[in-house]
């Protein structure tokens, strides 16, 4: 296992980034069956509960995902150090969740609370560090509000503690996902680092992929949301930015096909019931390009059986191409 988890960081172009609730071991798995090379990303795994049950659903993998980072949240660094060297046989890269901004994480000091007390964060990258002898990077944001915009400061901190990398979503926590991300502070960001920056926050298409890189000059770029029914966009991301090759989006039948196989894995990993449960804040993503896809996601959320859910999408598939 030790080759699969070596990181070579200079080659990272793109990063997926974590999704708590979505990007789970299925989802990982399917962006590798759609030929990314990137750096993935588990969901954000709370230290509390890691060290409290070190074996939990959420760390599970496949040998496949790697290279891989595992980002913890949390911000006492007893807890933080100890569930970093439990994922220190695991994990390529320790990630640090310093940009969340759910209310429930962010009021409790983890997530991007730890951004209005940067000498916490060097102390927690550095003890883990010491005790792991990993690579650890921070995924961050602007700042609490647009009032406390401290990620120049803040990032210049956890370059010193030695963070290989930083990821700044570019919002502040206040903002939550609303309003456009602003690239061009990420493009300042780069100017202060040595260490690589990693663009974050709406880039949902080549296109945004290649403006953002356009204004920022990052690294590279991490995508969370814009993967959503797309398993392709992190491939068709790195082929541009290593070949110059676009390659079109994936069509109507090619996101039915994602969705029967998201939705497979899914229910062999969870059961029929619960892998169709969760399932169903997917279906939109896959269909949103068709006529009437309020309607087909209805008609989806309600079923409970895979196979009812297969004849609903095959339908979608006939009467779109028959009317296209």
């Amino acid at each position: 296992m030790e080759n699969r988890k070596q990181i070579d960081i200079e080659k990272i172009k793109v990063i997926q980034a974590p999704l708590a609730g979505v990007s789970d071991k299925v989802f990982r798995y399917l962006i590798r069956k759609y030929y990314s090379h990137c750096l993935m990303t588990t969901e954000m795994i709370s230290s509390e509960l890691l060290c409290n049950n070190p074996n939990p659903r959420i760390i599970e993998f496949d040998e496949l995902e790697y290279p891989l980072a595992f980002q913890l949240v949390g911000h006492k660094v007893d807890k933080m150090t100890k569930a970093a060297k439990i994922l220190s046989p695991y994990a390529s890269i320790i990630d640090i969740n310093c940009g969340c901004p759910v209310k429930k994480v962010a009021l409790s000091g983890d997530g991007c609370a730890l951004m209005k007390n940067p000498s916490l964060a060097f102390d927690i990258i550095q003890s883990i560090k010491q005790e792991t002898n990993l690579p650890v990077s921070v995924k961050m944001r602007l700042g609490w509000n647009q009032q406390e915009e401290n990620f120049i400061e803040f990032a210049s901190t956890v370059e010193q503690a030695g963070a290989c990398f930083v990821t700044l979503h570019a919002r502040s926590r206040a903002q939550m996902y609303e309003g456009r991300a602003q690239w061009d502070k990420i493009a300042l960001l780069v100017k202060e680092l040595s260490i690589p920056v990693y663009a974050n926050g709406d880039i949902k298409t080549l296109e945004d992929a290649i403006e953002c890189l356009r204004i920022t000059k990052a690294k590279g770029v991490s995508i969370g949301r814009g993967i959503l029914g797309d398993f392709t966009l992190l491939n068709r991301i790195e082929k541009y930015l290593t070949t110059g090759e676009v390659f079109p989006e994936p069509n109507l039948t090619i996101k039915i096909d994602m969705l029967k196989r998201h939705l497979k894995l899914e229910i062999e990993r969870l059961g029929e019931t619960n892998g169709i449960k969760f399932m169903r804040k997917f279906y939109s993503y896959y269909i949103s390009s068709i006529k009437n896809a309020s309607k087909y996601r209805s008609i989806l959320v309600t079923i409970e059986k895979e196979s009812e859910i297969i004849k609903v999408l095959d339908e979608i598939l006939s009467i779109y191409y028959r009317n296209d």
